[in-house]
């Protein structure tokens, strides 16, 4: 069976199982460890999921269950992770049987509605990675299954957390420029983050939906999360330039290839231990070739994409990413009625320090909060004053500007810390990030302005959360 067909059929499979008469997800009573599964253990489950929560919280939370149809995965994942607990390909059985608190959800993008709503409808909380989910019939689904069984859903928002961006935040939140009215927001990915996409299976749109929902769900949301408004209508720009078949040579995969000294993106995987013992020793199992070439036919997403965002509080974004960068970096600016705020991270001219651009998105996600201190800089610009102020925040050294741990400090270390920028991303959060890459998608496509209440019943408000 492919990977695809079981993880579409897996979460439904049982769903004739008689509802359990009492939440499987129960309340965790006082001294007693959070029981937690995990369903889909590729490299961010069994990683930042899996290894980082078993590193930093084994005090307070236990791995009762892992699932995935690919068996080799599963063990990798038991070692890698240091876990004793029990395996399975059944997702109803493994949670039937664990009886969870939490669900986390890793699998395959498109996939993710269908293992939040069966948690949901056996009584268990769910968190799950971004984005979402990737349409929004899927997306309407996790809605109304959230208000049926009363059960939550939270989304790994990383971002939010970060030291610069909550920094931005309270500046926004002082209103040193007046009324904000515009924001330009531009994300570059380099060519060995960007290319990674295209070489894995979300560089196919029915698995991760394109990258304005996969990987722009990030920055939609910090955009939601800043402008403190949710967006009511997109129009977007997009096209298949770069990789996929508009190349004059391709080839399996990147080890089975005639062209590795022609190809500037040839990848040796055989050098990466993690991505072989993880990937490409349980291949057999499922047919999933991590390597995969950059130039294969199967590839329809957009290497090239920009959207232009209206909001129910008036402000406009223009929005870019760029997935063939020279560089990886952002800059975003702020226009407000009495000036200006505008940052930045790893845009080359703005440090001059040398930046090894093949080692950035490693160094990016270093975990060991080791290395030399730098800080990250907004500028505050008033209107006819000569003189602008430059807050220099000390950059965090984790993984997204610090905010991996904070966001998981927040879910399993203190849920009930203050929150007063609320960081914290439920469903309704989650699901205005993904609908606005949706609305994106759809606008490519059928070339039209499309307005976000179209797509579920969710109706957007000027303030967040009103």
């Amino acid at each position: 069976m492919k990977r695809r067909d079981f993880l579409t059929t897996t979460a439904g499979a049982t769903a004739g199982v008689s509802m359990l008469s009492s939440p499987v997800g129960a309340a965790v009573s006082a001294g007693s460890k959070k029981r937690v599964v995990l369903v889909g253990t590729g490299i961010r489950g069994v990683g930042f999921w899996g290894k980082r929560i078993v590193d930093n919280y084994s005090d307070i939370v236990e791995f009762v269950g892992l699932c995935d149809i690919n068996p080799g995965r599963l063990e990798f994942a038991k070692k890698y992770m240091g876990v004793k607990c029990p395996v399975y390909s059944d997702f109803d059985k493994m949670v039937l049987e664990t009886k969870p608190d939490l669900v986390i959800v890793t699998t395959v993008d498109a996939t993710h509605h269908e293992y939040i709503v069966r948690a949901m409808e056996l009584g268990v909380d769910v968190l799950t990675e971004k984005p979402m989910t990737t349409d929004e019939n899927k997306c309407q689904v996790i809605i109304d299954a959230e208000k049926r069984t009363g059960r939550k859903c939270t989304v790994g928002f990383n971002y939010r957390y970060g030291t610069l961006f909550t920094a931005i935040k309270e500046q926004l939140a002082k209103k040193p420029v007046g009324e904000i009215t515009s924001v330009d927001f531009n994300w570059y990915l380099n060519i060995y983050h960007g290319a990674s996409y295209f070489r894995r299976w979300h560089g196919e749109r029915d698995k991760g939906g394109s990258l304005f929902v996969h990987k722009s769900t990030h920055h939609f949301d910090l955009l939601n999360w800043l402008i403190d408004s949710d967006p009511v209508e997109v129009t977007a720009y997009g096209a298949l330039e770069h990789y996929g078949k508009n190349h004059p040579f391709r080839g399996a995969n990147c080890r089975n290839c005639a062209y590795t000294d022609k190809c500037d993106y040839y990848w040796d995987i055989t050098k990466d231990k993690h991505s072989m013992d993880l990937y490409v020793k349980n291949e057999k199992y499922d047919g999933y070739i991590r390597d995969n070439c950059l130039w294969r036919e199967d590839i329809d997403i957009f290497d090239k994409m920009s959207a232009q965002i209206k909001y129910a509080n008036n402000v406009v974004v223009n929005y870019s990413l760029t997935t063939y960068s020279p560089y990886e970096g952002w800059r975003i600016s702020f226009n407000g009625k009495d000036g200006r705020i505008e940052s930045w991270e790893d845009i080359p001219w703005r440090r001059q320090d040398k930046i090894n651009q093949s080692q950035l998105h490693a160094a990016e996600m270093n975990q060991s909060g080791k290395g030399e201190v730098r800080y990250d800089e907004i500028f505050v610009m008033k209107n006819f004053d000569p003189d602008y102020q430059m807050v220099k925040v000390e950059a965090s050294k984790g993984g997204h500007g610090g905010g991996d741990q904070r966001l998981q400090d927040k879910i399993f270390r203190d849920p009930n810390m203050a929150d007063p920028y609320k960081h914290s991303a439920g469903t309704r959060d989650g699901a205005m990030s993904c609908l606005i890459g949706i609305a994106a998608r759809k606008s490519i496509d059928q070339q039209r302005p499309v307005k976000i209440e179209e797509l579920t019943d969710i109706k957007p408000h000027p303030t967040r959360g009103a």
